[in-house]
């Protein structure tokens, strides 16, 4: 299993296909779970989860890579 990120258009055009697509490294995952208070990928829902923009932050400060400030951003576990 392994964290993505995803990025879709902020409006709310007709338009949903993923603009953005991020497998965060292994080795940041748990850092990037700790920023979103999960304890396991296991233990969370089926689907992805908004970010927030603090949340955003922080996870690219841990990740040390810049993502999309013009999409809204999801996470989530996939298989």
């Amino acid at each position: 299993m392994l964290l993505e990120i995803t990025g879709f258009l902020i409006d709310d055009s007709e338009d949903d296909s993923i603009k953005f697509a991020l497998d965060v490294k292994t080795e940041f995952e748990q850092a990037v779970m700790d920023v979103l208070h999960w304890e396991s990928m296991e233990a969370q829902v089926v689907g992805e989860q908004p970010l927030t923009t603090t949340q955003i932050e922080e996870i690219v400060h841990v990740i040390k890579e810049p993502l999309p400030l013009d999409l809204d951003l999801f996470i989530g576990v996939r298989a």
